[in-house]
């Protein structure tokens, strides 16, 4: 009379004590045989304890006997069957995890060690593991959470009758299912989000280096959506350009046109541009090449690293920039018709427009356009823009403009409204140019101020540490004269016990003499 029951952990082959427990061991026979404990968690493992199993719904509340599908309802529970030769001596140990006295129904446990007699005389002791105890070692070593749920489920798969001494009721057939289902119980309740009997860590189920590239491309697609979000690149699946390579270390006296040649023997160069100082021109020492096919690239990066170019030993890799990208991308955004291509505003589209163009946030250096041929990578700032007349807003400030224009014509001579208004403008621009003024000179002066306060700031510093040295030199000084004392003390006192001695000893022999 055993059982083999196939577990997500290992398979575990129970005997049991049908002669003892009949009534226990057929109702554990016939829920096999349906195929009642398939699916099934084992809900609650306590360490060094018990396993416990059998319920359906994975909650430890629920679970019916095979005599509920008999009888009725009221044979759900069924009595105990305790025997005091059958105890939880060891382990394995096979038991009835009842709801109270004579309370018995599909839930079991297994023991997770030795002499567990706290239980004996409670349970229902129906078998024992003939095979698999280290299967039950995996259980006892699962990681649980505070209610003693495994956090990676542990499902009983499936059972397998190896030897059954009782008749089948007759009703029993109708419920023996075709095939052996899988998966999880329909029964089971779905509280905590635990993880499946099937899942392996990515670290069993891959080598060092596919894990190592996978846990790279996770951190790379993290950065590229920060990136995204901060705007310094379009979107986060940009991928940069394959037949664009970043050249670096270069001498600042090497040109465009230096590397358009040299990198030409590999194929035909699109661009070859030298990163340069907005402001003085002068070279970044790094550069963009592209090719006009990706083999020609790859073939220069394999051949060019490394090698020599103005008396400098450059370094060269594939780029990872996608400025160029940027024109794409909001060409991408025009055609989507998000914003007005008149003005760059993104509150209207162009029919609703009523002003020209307005002033533009970001302007192109034209003094930093690069020589190599491509349009790609001019640097864009901000704050240089020239001042445009700014757009009127509506039709009444257009009406007012050009009234005052009509005027001025009207009279050009005299002391008409036209030359007052003329008048009345000119002081404005008087004011508005000696404001500017005051406040360039305001600056000015808080400039030199604080120039003034750093040098004294540093003078104050360096008088401080002089004065230090000074009094340093003089502790020095005075230690060495106190040290000279006390030698010069110490040989007076050495040389006056000398003579003193001298002078006893004389004595001492004169006065033996007489």
């Amino acid at each position: 009379m055993s059982v083999l029951i196939v577990t997500s952990l290992g398979d575990i082959v129970i005997d049991l004590y049908s002669n003892k427990c009949p009534l226990t061991c057929k109702n554990f026979l016939k829920l096999c045989k349906i195929k009642y404990y398939n699916g099934c968690l084992f809900h609650t493992v306590q360490k060094d304890f018990t396993a416990q199993t059998g319920d359906p719904t994975g909650t430890g509340a629920g679970g019916d006997s095979i005599y509920k599908f008999l009888y009725g309802e009221q044979a759900r529970f069924f009595s105990d069957e305790i025997h005091l030769d059958l105890k939880h001596l060891k382990t394995g140990t096979v038991a009835m995890a009842s709801g109270g006295e004579n309370l018995n129904a599909s839930q079991f446990y297994f023991t997770l060690r030795d002499d567990l007699d706290y239980l004996d005389g409670k349970h229902t002791v129906f078998g024992e593991i003939a095979e698999g105890l280290e299967t039950l070692t995996r259980i006892n070593e699962a990681y649980v959470d505070a209610k003693n749920r495994p956090f990676k489920n542990i499902r009983i798969k499936h059972t397998y009758i190896l030897d059954d001494p009782f008749d089948d009721p007759p009703q029993l057939a109708e419920m023996i299912p075709d095939a052996s289902p899988e998966g999880k119980p329909k029964e089971e309740v779905k509280d905590d989000v635990r993880l499946e009997d099937d899942w392996v860590p990515m670290d069993e189920e891959l080598g060092a280096q596919e894990l190592e590239e996978v846990i790279r491309e996770k951190a790379a697609h993290s950065s590229a959506v920060v990136l995204e979000s901060i705007g310094d690149i379009p979107e986060a699946e940009v991928k940069p350009p394959d037949n664009v390579l970043f050249v670096c270390k270069l001498n600042p006296v090497t040109e465009d046109e230096d590397l358009h040649t040299i990198f030409s023997r590999f194929g035909t160069v699109v661009s070859a541009d030298i990163i340069r100082d907005f402001k003085t021109g002068d070279s970044l020492c790094y550069a963009f090449i592209e090719f006009e096919i990706k083999e020609a690239c790859e073939q220069a990066y394999y051949k060019m690293d490394n090698a020599l170019i103005d008396d400098r030993r450059i370094h060269v890799d594939f780029s990872q920039s996608v400025s160029k990208l940027w024109s794409q991308f909001r060409q991408k955004d025009s055609k989507k018709g998000n914003g007005c291509f008149k003005c760059g505003s993104t509150d209207h589209v162009a029919k609703d427009c009523v002003g020209g163009n307005q002033s533009s946030k970001y302007i192109v250096k034209d003094q930093n356009r690069q020589h190599g041929g491509g349009e790609g990578y001019d640097m864009v700032f901000e704050g240089d823009a020239p001042e445009m007349p700014k757009r009127e807003h509506n039709s009444h400030e257009r009406d007012e403009r050009e009234s005052r224009e009509k005027i001025n014509r009207r009279s050009p001579h005299g002391n008409g409204e036209g030359k007052r208004r003329h008048r009345d403008d000119e002081v404005d621009d008087g004011r508005k140019q000696r404001g500017r003024e005051e406040v360039r000179e305001k600056e000015r002066k808080r400039r030199e101020r604080e120039e003034r306060d750093s040098r004294e700031d540093e003078d104050r510093r360096r008088r401080r540490r002089r004065e230090e040295m000074r009094d340093g030199d003089r502790r020095e000084e005075s230690r060495r004269y106190r040290d000279e004392d006390h030698r010069g003390h110490r040989d007076y006192k050495e040389r006056r016990s000398e003579r003193d001695n001298g002078h006893g000893r004389e004595a001492k022999h004169e006065r033996r003499d007489r």
